[in-house]
């Protein structure tokens, strides 16, 4: 066949393929169903929050035992059935901590009435976040519901937990102010002890919510958003499950 005609046929069936295909494939883009399909693997089974993988697994919240403000020795089955939040901190914090425990007293309020909502607190300094100085850092911010527990411990076993158990960095670091360094997370746990999160805006979990940031600032400097608002609302989801 003669060059000048195969060229012809090529730029046809290209032609075509265009005024056919393109088309659906940008419905797909719009549609959003091109991402549905690499969500597969981090959204639960109906539809709602996701959960977060580890090596493939749902990541579950590690076993921990700690002692809290009133002294008494508090567990993961402690909260077993419960819908909670998981925050890493230290009372002596200048920076963050004291928005973060605003955010947390502001959930607390939120679901006062609700026995299945609970928060658990890790001090990253624990051997001067005694009992004693964790009962007054309560009585300070208002904490009130029976099953917010301020939790101190080994310091080593707080810090495997925050670093390896749940991701959320905290460490030692002179030039941090307060000299320790730490995200200013929440993680949100379901009541059958999975880490879970809603999704981006590209279809992938945000594992942790911003705690550093409260709604009524809307944002801090670097421009990132305050997540306690979707942090309420991924609550109720679970407490409905």
């Amino acid at each position: 066949m003669n060059k000048k005609y195969t060229y012809v046929w090529v730029s046809l069936v290209i032609l075509i393929f265009g005024i056919i295909f393109i088309p659906r494939i940008v419905e797909r883009l719009k549609t959003d169903d091109v991402v549905e399909i690499d969500r597969m693997n981090t959204t639960s089974s109906d539809g709602g929050l996701s959960y977060v993988l580890l090596n493939g697994k749902k990541r579950k919240v590690p076993s921990f035992q700690f002692i809290n403000q009133d002294s008494l020795v508090i567990s993961d089955k402690d909260y077993l059935g419960k819908v909670f939040v998981v925050e890493f901190f230290f009372t002596r914090c200048p920076s963050i901590c004291p928005i973060m425990t605003k955010n947390l007293v502001a959930l607390q309020n939120e679901f006062v009435n609700d026995e299945s909502f609970g928060i658990a607190s890790f001090s990253i300094t624990p051997d001067f976040d005694t009992p004693q100085v964790l009962k007054e850092y309560a009585e300070k911010y208002g904490i009130t519901d029976m099953d917010w527990h301020l939790m101190t411990g080994k310091k080593e076993e707080i810090y495997d937990l925050a670093n390896s158990g749940f991701n959320i960095f905290a460490a030692e670091m002179p030039d941090a102010p307060g000299g320790f360094e730490h995200s200013g997370l929440f993680a949100l746990v379901d009541k059958n002890g999975y880490i879970r999160s809603r999704k981006d805006a590209f279809g992938n979990p945000i594992v942790y919510y911003r705690g550093a940031i409260t709604e009524e600032m809307g944002e801090n400097s670097e421009g990132e958003k305050e997540q306690i608002g979707i942090l309420k609302e991924d609550i109720k989801r679970l407490l409905e499950e």
